[in-house]
C-alpha cells in the first residue's frame, strides 16, 4: 500500500518524506454559498422563496475556469484548499433527494485540484443556519420542517435578511450575524443540538427534530463521501479530510434568562432583543426593543425603537400545507403556536413567562449548562456522529474539528476522543476592524483576552500603537492554539478561517487604488499567524465573481483577496531575462522564463511596463498621489503573496516575512541530513524575490531556487539541503518603498518585531 500523502505525526503534518509540512491555504469559493440556477446572491428578492427549485451546478465555478483559479492560488503560493460547499447544494429539493449532478460537478472540479497538488479538505459550511434566516447552509425544507415560515421573518424580525430588505444597498454592514441571537437562528440550532431535551413535543417522522435534523445533515455530507471514495483517486490523494459544521452556534441551549442579554453576547448591532422580546415578537406582538451600534470602542446603546409585526407570526399557519416534502409531523406538535408556549415557557393568552431559566439547565440531569457544557456535551455528541459517519467512508479521513467559534474547545485530551488524525480548527478574525471597515494603526483590543477575563477593566484591553496592535493579535492566536494543546491534546491547530474587509474607508481604495489600510491589516493578521506557530491557515476568501459595487455578493461582505475589477499582482516587478537555464543555483544563474510574468493571460509588455513604475510594495499602480488616479491597484497581493515554508526536513521552529524590509527568515533542527530527493522547501514568490535579485544566507548546506510546474503551477521555490542540527535560512529580496499604514513613530518597533519575533513550536 502506497504511503499516505498527509499524515499527522507528534501534533504535525507529514508528508511521505516524513517532512513538516505546513498548510498554506485559502477558502474556495465564496460563490459556492448561494445558488447557480438561478443565480441568487443575497441582494437578489426574485424567486427568493422558490428555495426547492434551485440547484449550484457550476458552484464553486465551472469546469471550464478551474484551470484559471487553481493556476492563479497555485501562483500565488496555496497549497490547500478548504473547499466550500452546503448541505443545500446536496439536498435542496427535499429530504433524502439528492443533487447528483452537483456531487458529479465536484468530483470533476476535485479531479482537477488534484492535477494542481492542493490538499483539500471539505467545509459543509454554513452561516446563521441558511440562506432564509439571512445566512447560507441548509435547504429551505429544514425551516418548515421546524415549524417557521421564512416569508415572515422580516415582518417579525426573526431574521434579518438581505434578499428581502427594502433597499438592498442600504443593508447595515455585519448586520447579518446578529441573526445568531434572533428567533429563528435560535429555534433552530436549538433544535439541532438538543431538540431532544428542550423540544421533546418536535418529532417528525418519528424522531424529534433533533435527530431528525442532524441525521438529514450528517447522511447528506457522507452521501458526497461515498460518491467521492467511489470516484477513486481522490480520497487521500487530494482530499484529506473533512471538516464539521462551519461556525456551530448553541441556540438558546443554557441561556440563564430568556427576559435579559446574556453577559457573554458581545455582539449587538441594529435591533438587540431578549429572546423573550424575540419569541413575543415571532408570536405577533409589538415590543420596544433597544438598539445598538458598533463605534470605535465597539457596541453602544443607541436607542429604542418599535417592532411592530401587526399580527404577523414568524410560525407556520396551522392549515400549511408541507405535503411536497413526504416527512410526517406528530400531532402532538401544533403548527399555528408559537413552540416555546407549547413547552410551557410562556403563556401566549397573558403574554407572560411561565419558565424564564427553561434553557438554564438539562432536563434531564438538571445541570446548568453554560457554553463550556454544551461544547462538551451536545457539541460532542453531534461531532462524534458525523466523525464516525465519515470514517466509516474515508477510513483515513483527517478530521477538522471545529468548536463554536472563540469558546474554549471541548475537554477531551487522553480521551477515546483525542483522535491521532484530529485538527484544531478554529476562527479568528479582528472583531475592530472587520465591523467597523476601518484599519486603525493607532489602537486596538484584545478581545480574546477580554473574552477569558484576563483583564480587570475593558480599558486594559486597549493595545496602542500598530506595534502593539500586531503582537496582540500574534498573542491571541498563541493563546487559541495553546487552547487547543492544553483541551484536546497535541494535534495541528489550522485556522480554517481569517480575513480583512476590502471596501475600507467606504471603499476609498476603490476610488484611489490606493490599498495601503488593506495591506497593513492583511499583513499584521499573517505575522500573527507566522508568529504563533500555527500548522496552517486557509484565508477568508477566494470570490470569483467580486466586484467594488457588490463585493462578495453576500450579505455586504467584500473580503475576496481576488476581484474582477483589481489588477493582478505580477509574478516579478523585473522584466525576464532570456536565457535557456530553468535553475538558480549557488553561482546565480539566469533566472527561467519558461512562463508568463503574471498569472492572467491580460498581462503583457504594455500594462507590465505600466506596473513597474512604482518598483514597490504600494497595491498602486503608479506612484502619482491616490487622490490623482483612479487606476485599480494589486489588492493588497503583496501583503499575502508571501513566502511562506511548503516541507521541512526536520522539526520547524519558527518562520516570518518583514514585508517593510522583504526578509524571509526560518529556523529548523534537522534529525538527519535531508536526501537529495527530501530537502526543505519553502515558496518563494517572485515578485518578492526575483531569483537575480535576491540574497539567501544560510546556516549550513546548499540550496537552490528554481520555477517549476511540478504541481501544476508554475511557482519558485527554494530547495535546501541540510545536515543535522539546528540551522537557519534568510532571504533577503528587492527592497522597495512600502506604502503600509505605518506610521513613522512605529517603524523602528515594527522592524524589531520582525526581525525578532518570538515565535516558538512546541
Amino acid at each position: 500500500m502506497a504511503p499516505l500523502r498527509l499524515t499527522i505525526e507528534k501534533g504535525h503534518f507529514q508528508d511521505s518524506h516524513s517532512r513538516e509540512v505546513t498548510l498554506r491555504g485559502i477558502n474556495v469559493a465564496g460563490d459556492a454559498k448561494y445558488p447557480s440556477n438561478p443565480d441568487q446572491p443575497s441582494h437578489i428578492l426574485e424567486d427568493f422563496f422558490d428555495g426547492d427549485n434551485v440547484n449550484f451546478h457550476t458552484r464553486p465555478f465551472s469546469q471550464q475556469d478551474a484551470h484559471i483559479h487553481f493556476s492563479r492560488l497555485k501562483r500565488w503560493g496555496y497549497n490547500t484548499i478548504r473547499y466550500v460547499f452546503t448541505w443545500e447544494a446536496i439536498e435542496s429539493a427535499g429530504p433524502g433527494i439528492y443533487d447528483e449532478e452537483w456531487i458529479q460537478h465536484t468530483i470533476e472540479i476535485l479531479r482537477l485540484a488534484k492535477d494542481y497538488g492542493f490538499y483539500v479538505f471539505m467545509d459543509p459550511h454554513q452561516d446563521v443556519w441558511s440562506r432564509f434566516s439571512g445566512g447560507s447552509g441548509a435547504p429551505m425544507w429544514t425551516v418548515y420542517a421546524c415549524g417557521l415560515n421564512p416569508q415572515s421573518f422580516a415582518a417579525t424580525e426573526a431574521a434579518l435578511v438581505h434578499n428581502t430588505y427594502p433597499e438592498p444597498d442600504k443593508f447595515p454592514k455585519m448586520i447579518w450575524s446578529t441573526n445568531y441571537t434572533r428567533l429563528a437562528c435560535q429555534v433552530l440550532f436549538t433544535f439541532f443540538f438538543a431538540g431532544r431535551d428542550f423540544a421533546p413535543k418536535c418529532v417528525i417522522d418519528g424522531k424529534n427534530i433533533q435527530d431528525f435534523l442532524q441525521d438529514h445533515f450528517i447522511n447528506a455530507v457522507a452521501h458526497l463521501a461515498r460518491r467521492i471514495h467511489e470516484a477513486g483517486g481522490l480520497e487521500d490523494e487530494v482530499v484529506i479530510g473533512y471538516e464539521s459544521m462551519n461556525e456551530p452556534n448553541r441556540g438558546m441551549v443554557g441561556w440563564p434568562d430568556i427576559s435579559s442579554i446574556p453577559s457573554e453576547q458581545k455582539l449587538q448591532k441594529g435591533t438587540s432583543p431578549t429572546a423573550w422580546q424575540a419569541i413575543l415578537t415571532g408570536s405577533g406582538r409589538a415590543c420596544e426593543i433597544d438598539t445598538w451600534d458598533f463605534g470605535g470602542m465597539g457596541p453602544y446603546k443607541a436607542g429604542r425603537v418599535l417592532v411592530d409585526p401587526q399580527g404577523e407570526m414568524a410560525w407556520l399557519p396551522e392549515d400549511y400545507d408541507e405535503s411536497r416534502y413526504a416527512y410526517k409531523r406528530d400531532p402532538g406538535w401544533k403548527l399555528g403556536e408559537c413552540i416555546w408556549a407549547q413547552h410551557g415557557v410562556w403563556d401566549p393568552n397573558t403574554d407572560t413567562i411561565l419558565i424564564k431559566d427553561y434553557f438554564k439547565k438539562n432536563p434531564r440531569t438538571g445541570e446548568v449548562i453554560d457554553y463550556e457544557g454544551f461544547t462538551n456535551s451536545y457539541f460532542m455528541d453531534h461531532y462524534r456522529k458525523y466523525r464516525d459517519a465519515i470514517r466509516a467512508i474515508h477510513k483515513n479521513s483527517i478530521l477538522f474539528c471545529q468548536p463554536p467559534v472563540l469558546e474554549i474547545p471541548p475537554s477531551i485530551k487522553g480521551t477515546e476522543d483525542d483522535d491521532p488524525r484530529m485538527v484544531y480548527a478554529p476562527h479568528y478574525y479582528d472583531g475592530v476592524t472587520l465591523m467597523t471597515k476601518k484599519w486603525n494603526r493607532y489602537w486596538n483590543v484584545d478581545v480574546f483576552g477580554l473574552l477569558r477575563g484576563r483583564y480587570l477593566s475593558p480599558a486594559f484591553a486597549v493595545k496602542i500603537g500598530e506595534t502593539a496592535i500586531r503582537n496582540c493579535f500574534r498573542d491571541q492566536l498563541s493563546a487559541i492554539r495553546k487552547e487547543g494543546l492544553d483541551y484536546m491534546g497535541n494535534h495541528p491547530c489550522v485556522l480554517t478561517e481569517f480575513g480583512i474587509p476590502y471596501d475600507m474607508d467606504d471603499k476609498y481604495a476603490y476610488k484611489t487604488g490606493d490599498y495601503s489600510s488593506q495591506s497593513g491589516a492583511m499583513d499584521a493578521n499573517h505575522f500573527a499567524i507566522e508568529a504563533s506557530s500555527m500548522a496552517g491557515y486557509t484565508l477568508w476568501l477566494y470570490m470569483t465573481e467580486n466586484k467594488h459595487h457588490l463585493g462578495d455578493q453576500w450579505n455586504g461582505e467584500d473580503l475576496s483577496i481576488f476581484s474582477l475589477d483589481d489588477r493582478p499582482l505580477p509574478l516579478s516587478p523585473i522584466p525576464p531575462t532570456p536565457t535557456n537555464g530553468s535553475m538558480v543555483t549557488l553561482d546565480k544563474a539566469g533566472p527561467n522564463t519558461k512562463r508568463e510574468n503574471s498569472d492572467e493571460s491580460t498581462v503583457n509588455p504594455g500594462n507590465l511596463k505600466a506596473s513597474l513604475k512604482t518598483p514597490s510594495i504600494s497595491s498602486r499602480l503608479t506612484d502619482a498621489p491616490p487622490e490623482l488616479t483612479n487606476s485599480p491597484g494589486f489588492r493588497a497581493a503583496e501583503a499575502y503573496v508571501r513566502p511562506s515554508p511548503i516541507a521541512t526536513a526536520g522539526k520547524l521552529l519558527s518562520y516570518g516575512f518583514d514585508l517593510r524590509n522583504c526578509v524571509f527568515s526560518l529556523k529548523l533542527r534537522a534529525h538527519k541530513a535531508g536526501s537529495q530527493d527530501t530537502p526543505t522547501e519553502i515558496f518563494l514568490p517572485e515578485f518578492h524575490f526575483p531569483k537575480d535579485k535576491c540574497d539567501v544566507e544560510v546556516s549550513s548546506g546548499k540550496w537552490t531556487i528554481e520555477t517549476d510546474d511540478m504541481d501544476g503551477g508554475m511557482i519558485q521555490r527554494l530547495r535546501w539541503w541540510h545536515v543535522e542540527g539546528d540551522h537557519t535560512l534568510k532571504v533577503t529580496g528587492v527592497q522597495r518603498r512600502q506604502n503600509m499604514a505605518l506610521g513613522k513613530e512605529e517603524e523602528e518597533g515594527y522592524l524589531d518585531q520582525c526581525q525578532q519575533s518570538k515565535c516558538t513550536v512546541m
